[in-house]
Order: C-alpha cells, then structure tokens, then sequence
C-alpha cells in the first residue's frame, strides 16, 4: 500500500501532466489500495476519457474502486516472503457461492415447500416414515428462465454439506452409438465416488426429453441410461436435482417415485426479492443512496437475469457520463428507472405458454402451484 508521501507525489505529477494516463491509472491503484475509493473512481473514470479501452481503468469503475482481492493477495504474499508482512489471512480465493438455502433471496413458498418435502425428512428420517415419507428421490426445478433455478440448485447443495457436479446435454450428449450412455453411467459414478453429492441436470428437458419424440435417435439411449442411474442414487449418498424451463417436454418417466418425483416451481422474485437481488447486483458499484423499492415497483415480474440486465444499463449509463465529462459520477435511481423502462421483462412470454399448459394439460396436480401463481397475478 502506498504511503501518503507517494500519493502526494503521483497527485503533483498528475497535476503538471493531466492527460497522462498511466500516472493517472497509478494513482487511482494507489487510491484503492488505500481505501480511498471515490478518488481511484475518479481517476480510473478520467483514465478512460483518454483511453476509452484500458481494462484496468474500466474493472476498478466496475468496481467502485475497490482493489482486486487478487491483486492485494498476491502483494500481500510478496510482502510476507521479503520480511515485511504477516501471513495474508485470507489467501485463499472466496466463494462467491449460497452457503445454504437462507442465501437465496426471497423464494419463501419454494423453501418452505424444499423444508416440508426433502430437507425435513432428510433431518428427520423416524418421523417422516411413520407418515410413510422416505428420504431419497430427486426434485425438477422448473419455472421461467432467469429466476435461478442454478443458484438454488447450488444452494440445496450446500445446505446438505454435499458437493456439486453440474451437467447439460453439451456434457452429455454424442452422436456415437453409446457414448452418451457411457458419459451419463460416468457422472454417476463420479458422483457416487464424491457422495454426498448432488448431480444437477440444467435444461433437463433437451438431456430427458420424452423417448417418443426420440424415435431413432442417439438421445433416446442417454435417456433410458439416466432413469437406470438414477434409480437407487439416492441409496449411495447421490441426490439429482433437474432444471428445466419446460416441464411438459421431460420424459414421465423420469418423474416417477425415487427419481424427480419433486416437482418446485421457481416463480419471479416478489419485491423483496427483487430489491434484495438489486442490491446484489449493485453491491461493488459506485452508487448515491437509492430508492430500490421504487425501482422493485417498476420491476414487476421481473427475472432475477433481468433485473441484473437492469444493473448492467444502468451502471453503463454512469459510465458514458463519466467518460463523456471526465467526472465519475455515481449510479443513481433515476439511472435505474430508465434502464427499467429499457429492459422488457423475459417472464411473460413463458407465462403464456404455461397458460396453454396448465388450462388442458394440468389437471393432474403436477401443476397445482403454477395455476395457484398464475392465479394469484392474475395470468389465468
């Protein structure tokens, strides 16, 4: 970290030569590595008025001028190997993932719906058998793309202190006779070998979609070997979590007891859920004192993707500003509004085609929570 008498040296140097941008892009790293973060913003910004491309300049505005956590590490380690430091106490990297499911924003119904139906008999395996509830089986997430299904995928995981592997049909699928079965027969295996593990199948209905539809197809025998894996899975430490934005095209079979015989529906987050997911969102960024709740009302319906989009605009926006006057500026709720009016929600679309779904096709109570929603936002 650079001491005040080289900080006073670097701002004198950039006073006599303003358009010099790499001792402005030193004093701006300089500043965040003092924890002056508005002055490294400033100057950072200034840096891409006179090069609109330098990627240093434009990762320490993204964020907000803070020092990467490498960059300080591997400094930090430096420091330590000439005499001059004490060990970095957080050398290594940190997870940026949910460390159980209280980390997953809003989602109250999915998580007492996860508690009632998995995570209670799975603490609680004596009582759930005398109501002939046994743990084991599998759950498909499914709802409108965007409303993270992944995270909550990850977040079930970590909840059950159980390692992740993650599969889609990029992973899984190969035209050769055979392959495909043998690469489905291997992540279970591999997963048997890390249990307890969850396997997380993404898009599940391109990797399981219905045989019918498979007549002739190398896809048809993947699928045939994903139900023998995942029968007794469950016995050897493996749970499979399935995600998919279209239920109605994966395989019945695949929904029958012990294999996803736990169909949640991960709606778009309510309010709450959304001004938590801004602030996320916006966590790293130069920002003034917004009025998230404000712009959770004009997010209605929103994905938990577009209300990142949201961000993404907005920041962008205080960007063009600061490289157009030379002055960083924070992001502020109007810069938000806008980029809310900007952003067309990606909800709807897979609302109405649900609807068509749950009037003729859901009568057998597989759907019961997406009519009970649509009904509730008065989509049906």
């Amino acid at each position: 970290m650079p001491d005040d008498a080289e900080l006073i040296s670097l701002e004198r140097a950039v006073a006599a030569a303003p358009q010099d941008a790499v001792l402005r892009l030193l004093l701006a790293r300089g500043y965040a590595s003092a924890g002056r973060h508005d002055d490294a913003v400033r100057h950072a910004a200034a840096v891409l008025g006179i090069d609109p491309r330098n990627a240093e300049a434009l990762a320490l505005v993204t964020r907000g001028g803070r020092p990467d956590d490498a960059v300080v590490i591997d400094r930090l380690e430096e420091q330590f190997e000439a005499g001059t430091a004490t060990a970095p106490a957080a050398s290594a990297p940190r997870s940026t993932g949910p460390r159980g499911i209280a980390d997953v924003a809003g989602m109250d119904a999915v998580k007492q719906r996860l508690d009632t139906t998995f995570f209670g008999p799975l603490r609680n395996p004596s009582i759930a058998s005398l109501y002939g509830v046994t743990p084991g089986g599998g759950i498909l997430l499914y709802g409108p793309p965007g409303c993270g299904k992944t995270y909550l995928a990850r977040a079930v995981a970590a909840e059950i202190d159980a390692q992740f592997l993650a599969a889609t049909l990029a992973d899984l699928y190969s035209p050769w006779l055979g392959e495909a079965e043998q690469n489905v027969q291997a992540l279970y295996d591999e997963a048997a070998r890390r249990a307890p593990c969850v396997v997380f199948l993404d898009e599940v209905d391109a990797i399981g979609q219905r045989r019918s539809a498979l007549k002739g197809s190398a896809a048809r025998g993947a699928v045939n070997q994903l139900l023998v894996a995942m029968d007794g899975a469950a016995e050897v430490g493996v749970l499979t979590i399935a995600a998919t934005n279209h239920p109605w095209d994966v395989d019945p079979a695949l929904r029958r007891p012990g294999r996803l015989d736990r169909m949640v529906l991960v709606e778009p987050p309510d309010r709450a859920a959304r001004v938590e997911v801004l602030q996320v969102h916006l966590r790293d960024r130069p920002t003034e004192t917004l009025d998230l709740g404000t712009v959770a009302d004009a997010t209605h319906r929103f994905s938990g993707a577009d209300l990142a989009h949201v961000c993404t605009t907005a920041v962008q926006t205080a960007l063009a500003d600061a490289l157009r006057t030379g002055v960083a500026r924070p992001v502020t709720t109007t810069d938000l509004l806008a980029a809310a009016r900007d952003v067309s929600p990606s909800t709807p679309a897979w609302f109405d085609t649900a609807r068509t779904v749950v009037r003729w096709a859901g009568r057998g109570g597989e759907y019961d929570d997406l009519r009970a929603f649509m009904r509730r936002e008065k989509l049906l």
